[in-house]
């Protein structure tokens, strides 16, 4: 086994084969220096500053490839300037090597504008700051949406929510004023179900309940009643229901009374002739029962008047009692003066204890 090892056969296919690898590897690192330039080298030209134009020449004739990127805007150097490189001005790179030049575009990126109509009128000034944009006038417009963004306006034109505009443009804002008190009802009556609907949306109403006679939904139907009537007074927003007919308010009286007694209910607040000011008195009921005790019910009354005088006369009794000794204290000339004098106040002392 060891001597055919040693053969010299074996040692010359060995020999052979890394003669054969060897030349493999040569010829591999020698194909690759000619096809990558291996040891051709040229110098990134400094391009800074300058303008995107002129960069791109002086890269095309070192033969250089280029690819532009621009980035965010800034106000302090020119529009299409240079402001960056990569790889950097000065380094190595083969030929035909790509080159990033990031240039200073012309002005800032246009921003989308966000939806903010039918939103609060604060929280639409501060989605509109964040995105870039600047608020310019505010303009008022009779509407029930009160505080509430209801268009968008750029040079005059109506902006759509998704627009792009520049950075830092002025948009002005239409805003709802609220709803208007005690505005007159128009009169829709005589028009037709597309006229009415237009009135009241003009007037800055809603549209309420339309009945139509025959069932349909047919708009080119004569209004021959509304709700509220005609120049009554309500405030904006508030509900307006309209009946339609193909047939002429004249030809419509019956179901016009019908609804009057609905929709027209006539409140009397005259005062009656014989009310009188007085109070009322509350009287005790009266059990059911016979006539008699009905009659005796009042005589039974007359004794409680006299109640009070009885006892009047007891607390004069006492006072009698109470004013005895005291002529007895020594003072003879006094009780003959006295006497009379409290004689002529118990009756005054008779309307405070009926009281």
């Amino acid at each position: 086994m060891l001597k055919s090892l040693f053969h010299w056969k074996v040692w010359v296919n060995i020999l052979l084969a890394s003669a054969v690898f060897a030349g493999a590897v040569w010829l591999t690192f020698r194909w690759l220096e000619l096809h990558t330039n291996h040891g051709k080298e040229i110098a990134v030209p400094n391009v800074m500053n300058k303008s995107v134009h002129e960069a791109i020449k002086v890269l095309e004739d070192t033969g250089l490839d280029y690819e532009v990127d621009s980035g965010k805007y800034e106000p302090k150097f020119k529009p299409f300037q240079v402001l960056q490189i990569y790889p950097s001005p000065g380094s190595r790179v083969k030929d035909g090597r790509t080159i990033i030049l990031k240039v200073n575009p012309r002005s800032y990126a246009p921003v989308s504008v966000p939806d903010v109509l039918d939103r609060y009128k604060g929280l639409a000034f501060r989605q509109l700051e964040q995105v870039g944009l600047k608020i310019g006038d505010t303009i008022l417009e009779p509407s029930i949406q009160r505080d509430a963004v209801l268009r968008l306006l750029y040079n005059g034109a109506t902006l759509k929510p998704g627009a792009l505009l520049p950075r830092f443009s002025t948009i002005d804002i239409v805003i709802g004023a609220g709803p208007k008190r005690n505005i007159s009802v128009p009169n829709l009556v005589g028009l037709t179900v597309q006229e009415a609907k237009a009135v009241i949306k003009q007037n800055l109403f809603e549209i309420g309940l339309v009945e139509h006679e025959d069932g349909g939904a047919d708009e080119s139907d004569i209004v021959y009643y509304q709700d509220p009537a005609a120049f009554d007074v309500r405030d904006q927003g508030m509900q307006i229901d309209i009946w339609a007919s193909k047939k002429t308010p004249a030809e419509m009286g019956g179901k016009i009374s019908q609804l009057n007694s609905i929709y027209r209910i006539k409140m009397d607040y005259s005062v009656p002739e014989n009310y009188d000011n007085e109070t009322p008195v509350y009287r005790e009921p009266v059990p059911r029962g016979s006539e008699s005790e009905v009659v005796e019910a009042p005589k039974s009354t007359v004794p409680k008047s006299e109640t009070p005088k009885q006892e009047v006369k007891k607390v004069e009794t006492s006072k009698g009692t109470e004013q005895k000794p005291k002529p007895a204290e020594g003072k003879p000339t006094t009780p003959a003066k006295t006497t009379p004098t409290k004689t002529e106040e118990k009756p005054k002392v008779k309307k405070v204890i009926v009281e």
